[in-house]
């Protein structure tokens, strides 16, 4: 088939190095505009520009897909099918309708769970044993269309939300080409999303990522692990923000309150509204991620200070 392929952050690449690498020809990408990036906030092709630049393929960057220029564009292209991964915006129905096969959505996870911006991070945030990627028809609701295939994949209790979205990106994109080949061949055809089990994953705020220490330590761990990379767990010391990264899970002796600072041979241990945690690495404002021994070196912490005080 003849498609344009909508996407813009990395999770998008391997699905469109996939769909290059098919039988299937690429002759369009859709993509977000050129962003602000780095210190000096140059404007940066998105990473889907970049390997489609590589390809000599033609981009569109419309600043939304409602514009007339692009709409125009693409009933020209008039493309068999659309497959769209992590876009990072609405297509109208306009435009829905151009494609004799419409758009293919690959969406991570297993639909009609965590429909939204954010499924991965609320996977982990949830503590889901089991999630995965399905290929759905794109329609006007939020993920509601009805579905071509899915793949299943553990979350591993030390999973961070990119590790997790890592591996789904790269069965996902398996799973993408093998249902523009079932579409093509005619073995395909989506079925209706099931009524029950319905869940909504919105994008996470920098709020959402505020490590709340009077919660249990399950908690704690799971919002750590569900704000990395994005948008970044941290907590307060000393009234500056801290960046955390993953922790470890301490059971046995306690005897902290929450947020309480105890710096062993054996690492930094937080009390939590249940057991301790064990830091791993932090990042002070203004400064690198370092391991939590070496920030605690320096620190000369005082009896019973805490972390959110």
């Amino acid at each position: 088939m003849r498609v344009l392929f909508a996407g813009t952050p990395e999770v998008a690449v391997p699905s469109l190095r996939a769909v290059l690498g098919s039988r299937h020809e690429v002759i369009a990408v859709l993509t977000r505009p050129d962003a602000p990036a780095g210190r000096g906030r140059r404007l940066t092709p998105s990473p889907v520009a970049e390997v489609a630049a590589e390809a000599g393929i033609e981009i569109l960057r419309p600043l939304k897909p409602r514009d007339p220029e692009f709409l125009e564009r693409l009933g020209e292209l008039a493309p068999d099918c659309a497959p769209i991964v992590a876009y990072g915006g609405l297509i109208p129905k306009t435009a829905l309708d151009v494609p004799k096969h419409g758009w293919v959505n690959l969406h991570f996870s297993l639909l009609p769970a965590w429909r939204g911006a954010a499924p991965v991070q609320h996977a982990v945030l949830a503590g889901d044993d089991i999630t995965g990627a399905c290929t759905f028809q794109l329609e006007e609701g939020l993920d509601t269309g009805p579905v071509y295939g899915t793949v299943t994949e553990a979350v591993h209790p030390t999973d961070t939300s990119g590790d997790l979205l890592h591996r789904l990106s790269l069965s996902g994109a398996e799973l993408l080409v093998r249902t523009l080949d079932g579409i093509e061949d005619g073995a395909l055809s989506p079925q209706p999303q099931p009524a029950d089990g319905v869940s909504l994953a919105p994008k996470l705020t920098v709020d959402d990522a505020h490590v709340d220490w009077t919660a249990p330590a399950m908690r704690v761990d799971r919002v750590v692990r569900g704000c990395t990379p994005a948008p970044g767990a941290w907590t307060t010391f000393r009234g500056e923000r801290l960046k955390l990264r993953p922790v470890a899970l301490e059971r046995g002796r306690d005897g902290l309150a929450p947020g309480e600072i105890v710096v062993e041979k054996s690492g930094v241990r937080v009390g939590t509204g249940s057991h301790a945690v064990v830091l791993g690495e932090v990042q002070p404002q203004g400064k690198k991620a370092m391991p939590a021994a070496d920030w605690a070196r320096g620190l000369r912490l005082e009896p019973g200070e805490r972390l959110g005080a």
